[in-house]
């Protein structure tokens, strides 16, 4: 018979009546604090306005619900020289607002800014998907002639047909005449080259390059 057998190391007699400790005090923080009240709900730090402020924003490009917060935070506290400026701009904005009925565009008015700038070349028109990349190009200054904006691209899978764009007005302004020069600048996507191809067919009948 092994000596262990008869007298526990010290090591299996600290285990063990550690182990009952353990579950003891278990047992007794398992019954005390299941009848522990949950604290009570307290209402948010902002008001509902600035809480509605703050989610309007997170819907924002490039802005998340922290983002948001920091946004509205910095408006109330520069109220006089952000956030007051800020609602004027967008009052003005808001009520001027109108799509140029030539080219696509969105601006302050119909003809749009680039239609009625003198500076343009007439006779070059740069066909694009949305007045996103719209502005992307004017910002870059590497297209000195007007633009048309299809609004979107065509898409089997979406169901976006030529009839859901802006494709028959691009024809008319060509057709109309004084237009040498066409640029499809579609994006670089399956979907963006099949709209080019569709409007490289469509154009194919009028002396432009």
């Amino acid at each position: 018979i092994d000596s262990d057998d008869l007298v526990p190391r010290s090591d299996k007699r600290v285990e063990c009546r550690y182990g009952k400790f353990r579950r003891s005090h278990e047992g007794k923080a398992h019954r005390d604090f299941s009848f522990v009240p949950k604290p009570p709900k307290t209402g948010g730090m902002a008001s509902q306005e600035i809480d509605a402020l703050a989610q309007a924003l997170s819907k924002l490009p490039g802005l998340g619900p922290r983002s948001a917060r920091r946004v509205v935070l910095h408006l109330m506290k520069k109220r006089e020289s952000v956030l007051q400026p800020l609602l004027r701009a967008l009052n003005n904005v808001e009520q001027r607002l109108v799509v140029c009925e030539t080219c696509g565009n969105i601006d302050t008015g119909n003809p749009c800014g680039i239609c009625v700038d003198p500076r343009r070349d007439i006779r070059s028109i740069c066909v694009v998907e949305d007045v996103s990349d719209l502005w992307a190009l004017d910002r870059s200054r590497l297209f000195p002639g007007k633009y048309h904006v299809l609004g979107g691209r065509l898409s089997a899978l979406d169901g976006v047909r030529p009839e859901d764009l802006s494709i028959d007005v691009l024809i008319t302004r060509v057709a109309a005449g004084g237009i040498d020069e066409v640029v499809l600048a579609m994006n670089a996507t399956l979907d963006g080259q099949t709209t080019a191809h569709y409007l490289a067919e469509r154009l194919e009948d009028y002396p432009i390059r």
